[in-house]
């Protein structure tokens, strides 16, 4: 079993600008890698018919797989679709499958009238497997050359999504003999990457071969990935595993939790567990910490409100922080935030609350209060915790600490609690 190799092409003007992010890349190469597809390159290029036929002759020097987005609509800019026609030597013709499925949208879903351009979707190179686009008007575009394949789809992230799903991994998998790749993932914080590393160098320095560590730092977090790759699945799996355990012993004082999962994934689930519920009172972070939670299905079993109490009359009327503390402590301190947390549980009757309030310039900083200081609260019915954090990065990287640290606060206080 040998491995295999996939390049990846994104095209478009907007991506090179950064006007449109793209998403569609990692989106494939983590499809690919969960069916034991190694990503050989990534490249983002322009609508250009050079920068195109470059991008294929270097794919196919180095990868058995090439997946394309981008480029098939149906405006004058989107010129994938001749070029790879050219490219492969064919010529255009009416594909009358995906003729019928246009008019069908345009008819049903759409209710429309097509024109000359809409019609054009259909047009298809004749040396190509077409691969229908339930989502959309344009086709996905298979193929072959010296036993590699080319499949071009749609650069709208839902329809490439489909076509992924339904055709490409599977097309793939027929093709090609993959190899067994396995990933094992923990999240810790409180501990700094360059710290963590010196920390388990000596365990590092000794795994097998086939298995290989990666650091992700993000936010004053670092999740640590180890990822095994070979043919025989059941011995790399109990390798993995045994390798996995002794990671989790050298980072237990700061192991958050032993998946692959988002902090406030991890809140979330606690809460559950022991059915509780939560709610914030956000002043720097201006919601978002609540938004963070809620971004996850099921939020509603433990999450019941927020105050976004940005300004100081909002944390008066709403959280009932006396104007005097305000005046005399100023919104970014502890007695203020520690109002905010016990009134917050008050209003919204939850077992947890958090309240944040700091300053996260560029602005509002003073002798006394610099910028990225933060005052951070959680509790529970019975308990308040408060700490001074101090962060040094621009605002949005200030936002991020603050949300993390917070969440993590959180997650300390109901795991204290469980145990009692």
């Amino acid at each position: 079993m040998s491995k295999i190799f996939a390049t990846i092409i994104t095209i478009g003007d907007e991506l090179l600008i950064g006007q449109v992010i793209d998403t569609n890349s990692a989106y494939m190469a983590q499809e690919l890698n969960k069916i034991g597809i190694l990503i050989k390159h990534k490249i983002a290029i322009a609508d250009d018919e050079q920068e195109i036929i470059y991008a294929l002759n270097e794919a196919f020097k180095s990868s058995h797989i090439i997946l394309i987005t981008g480029g098939l609509g149906p405006t004058a800019d989107d010129i994938t679709k001749q070029i790879l026609c050219k490219y492969f030597g064919g010529k255009m013709i009416l594909h009358s499958p995906t003729l019928e499925h246009v008019k069908y949208l345009f008819e049903n879903v759409f209710k429309r009238p097509m024109i000359e351009r809409n019609i054009q979707q259909a047009e298809v190179p004749d040396n190509c497997t077409v691969l229908k686009n339930e989502k959309g008007t344009a086709p996905a575009l298979m193929f072959e050359k010296e036993n590699k394949i080319c499949i071009a789809m749609p650069g709208v992230p839902f329809e490439m999504k489909w076509i992924m799903q339904e055709h490409v991994l599977n097309i793939i998998q027929q093709k090609f003999d993959t190899s067994f790749v396995e990933h094992k993932t923990l999240l810790t914080a409180g501990i700094g990457e360059s710290f963590l590393a010196e920390l388990i160098k000596d365990w590092e320095n000794n795994l097998p071969s086939e298995i290989k560590l990666a650091y992700l730092p993000k936010f004053g977090m670092v999740r640590l990935r180890l990822s095994s790759f070979g043919n025989n699945k059941n011995i790399l799996q109990q390798k993995l595993s045994t390798e996995f355990e002794k990671l989790k012993l050298l980072v237990k004082d700061y192991l958050i939790v032993d998946e692959d999962l988002p902090i406030e994934l991890v809140v979330s689930q606690l809460l559950k567990k022991q059915n509780k519920t939560l709610s914030t009172a956000e002043s720097c972070t201006g919601g978002s910490i609540a938004s963070i939670i809620t971004s996850h299905a099921g939020a509603s079993e433990i999450f019941k409100g927020s105050v976004v109490s940005y300004s100081n009359s909002a944390k008066h009327k709403i959280l009932n922080v006396p104007n005097e503390i305000l005046q005399t402590k100023g919104a970014v301190s502890q007695e203020t935030v520690e109002l905010m947390v016990k009134n917050c549980i008050e209003l919204f009757n939850t077992n947890y609350a958090i309240a944040v309030s700091g300053i996260m310039g560029p602005g509002g900083a003073t002798k006394d209060k610099p910028l990225g200081l933060v005052w951070i609260a959680v509790a529970n019915e019975q308990k308040i915790i408060s700490k001074q954090f101090q962060f040094k990065f621009d605002r949005e990287r200030n936002i991020q600490h603050t949300i993390i640290t917070a969440l993590n606060m959180l997650r300390k206080l109901i795991v204290e609690d469980k145990i009692c």
